[in-house]
């Protein structure tokens, strides 16, 4: 059996209020993988550069981080191909070895839940994120249903113990079922049955709107809140406030390759002042 991390968001909720329990999860975009329109870099190069930027938010203070196929674009609507899920699987089994007991997550775009869960079942992560996770959104791929049923059918087959973290109101997309954030939110638990809530901004980086996350985080649904994009240094305080946690990205990046966007690589710097303002107050 894969190594068992420690218990997800889901399973020990922070205290809101609380900002040292509040989690601080960061993001390693991977760089195209093999298979994909812009593919180039070896797989050993591409494992160097995932597991050094996990240590590297490990060593800044982060709680756990996600791996994303975020170089992989344009994006399948559902199902990833096979190249795509073993590549997956094996990097993220890299940085477990490398981080034991450490909170991983998976996510597999545009909306591979079934891939995400397998691979995160399979290597020992703690939860997966999944964009569209009841109703329908329409999105640069079209529009993409919620497969709840079979995302949690699958994990009750798999005997995994591994948390479903589900958008609401994903950003890159527009909720053709659920015009009211907090309907989707209520849905997604609910009838979902997701571990916890994530709340973003309208694409990669964009600012989570604090109204929104107030209106989500009041409705007390018993599951964690994390914020989805566009936390900075800046504002991660007023956040935290209402989040019980934070995933962010693009504000780690090195400032001068920001022409790269997300794929940038991570300024240690930035980590360790982002980390230093979540904590501030505690």
């Amino acid at each position: 059996a894969p190594p068992r991390c420690r218990a997800g968001l889901a399973a020990a909720a922070p205290h809101r209020g609380d900002r040292v329990s509040k989690l601080l999860i960061g993001m390693v975009h991977l760089p195209a993988l093999p298979g994909s329109p812009q593919g180039s870099l070896s797989m050993d190069g591409i494992e160097e550069r995932a597991v050094g930027e996990a240590r590297l938010l490990h060593g800044a203070g982060f709680d756990g981080c996600i791996l994303e196929n975020f170089g992989d674009v344009p994006f399948h609507k559902e199902t990833a191909e096979p190249v795509t899920v073993a590549a997956m699987a094996r990097l993220v089994a890299l940085v477990n070895r490398a981080l034991p007991g450490w909170r991983v997550g998976v996510n597999v775009l545009r909306n591979d839940a079934r891939a995400a869960l397998s691979i995160a079942a399979a290597c020992g992560a703690c939860f997966v994120r999944v964009n569209v996770h009841v109703g329908a959104t329409a999105t640069d791929q079209g529009i993409t249903e919620g497969r709840a049923a079979e995302t949690l059918r699958l994990r009750a087959a798999l005997g995994a113990a591994v948390e479903i973290w589900a958008d609401v109101h994903v950003k890159h997309g527009h909720s053709l079922s659920h015009p009211d954030i907090a309907a989707e939110a209520e849905d997604a638990v609910q009838r979902g049955l997701a571990d916890a809530l994530v709340v973003s901004g309208a694409g990669t980086g964009k600012p989570t709107d604090l109204d929104a996350l107030r209106r989500v985080a009041a409705l007390r649904l018993g599951v964690p809140v994390l914020v989805g994009s566009g936390a900075t240094a800046e504002t991660v305080g007023a956040l935290l406030e209402v989040a019980d946690g934070v995933i962010v990205g693009t504000a780690l990046k090195k400032a001068a390759a920001a022409a790269s966007g997300a794929l940038a690589p991570l300024d240690p710097a930035r980590l360790h002042a982002f980390v230093a303002a979540a904590r501030a107050g505690s």
